[in-house]
């Protein structure tokens, strides 16, 4: 395969009781079946609230089912809570083992590889990290395989969260350590890549569209499919709107580009809260 050509989504977030996210959900299902990639990867927050509501994770699930190409999944902190950081509150919920195997049943993987176009991808589960749970020591242990098989392929790494704000060495702050891999995961992750050619890493969680380029690794940040936060509840870093991102892979070269569904809608927070309210 020469080309291969892979579409993110990310923060889904689907429920029955939110109709908003759900009529994004079916215009970006239009617009992959009218372009047909060889790939679909959602990077997380597939369901609305999975570890309270199995519902959400079989209602998503099924909504994915309908998607005409194949799709890989990974986990966010609304499918299987949320990572501790040195500091700031306790997460809530804090991630745990009975929901991460919930999310593996009912949607699929939780970390994966595969290689296409000459290059290797990889998918991991970033809530796991600095959680303490056995699973985060088994997956760095797979990770450690998969990168010495790289054998100078470039990779193309997934996750939920993103690595970093501007510098591998950002301090965590009580208002944004959710917000980024946590430390010391975090540097022990990038030391892992450092001696591979890492040249892309694609994260959601934020809820804002951004790529730029760090040394030799390009970072895009995918905006939620679903909805956005107003300013009022999150400070502006890049740029607040719905949509998705879109990737081809050559054996030595990488395009991106950063589109919106037509159709699609920038439902914001604030009516989402109202409808739970409602409910």
């Amino acid at each position: 395969m020469s080309e291969f050509r892979l579409t993110q989504i990310s923060d889904t977030h689907l429920g029955r009781r939110f109709p908003g996210l759900i009529a994004n959900f079916h215009r970006i299902c239009e617009h992959i079946d009218a372009g047909r990639p060889d790939l679909v990867i959602n990077t997380g927050d597939v369901s609305f609230d999975g570890p309270t509501s199995r519902d959400d994770f079989e209602f998503a699930k099924g909504l994915h089912d309908a998607l005409p190409v194949a799709c890989r999944y990974l986990p966010g902190n609304h499918d299987i809570g949320d990572n501790p950081t040195a500091i700031g509150p306790a997460p809530k919920p804090p991630v745990s083992e009975a929901h991460r195997r919930q999310f593996c049943d009912i949607i699929g993987e939780d970390h994966w590889s595969f290689e296409a176009a000459g290059w290797r991808f990889i998918g991991l589960n970033s809530l796991v990290m600095n959680s303490g749970l056995g699973f985060e020591a088994e997956q760095f242990d797979w990770l450690a395989s998969e990168v010495a098989r790289t054998n100078g392929r470039p990779v193309a790494l997934f996750l939920h969260k993103p690595l970093f704000l501007g510098l591998p060495d950002d301090p965590e702050t009580p208002e944004t350590s959710i917000r980024y891999v946590p430390q010391p995961a975090r540097a022990r992750l990038i030391e892992m890549f450092a001696h591979v050619d890492l040249r892309l890493v694609a994260s959601g969680h934020v809820h804002q569209r951004r790529d730029f380029t760090w040394r030799r690794t390009r970072h895009v940040w995918a905006p939620s499919a679903g909805f956005v936060i107003n300013d009022a509840r999150q400070d502006r870093i890049a740029i607040k709107e719905v949509g998705l991102v879109e990737y081809c892979f050559q054996p030595d070269s990488l395009e991106v580009r950063h589109v919106r569904a037509a159709g699609q809608r920038d439902v914001d927070i604030e009516e989402l809260l109202a409808q739970m309210g409602e409910h």
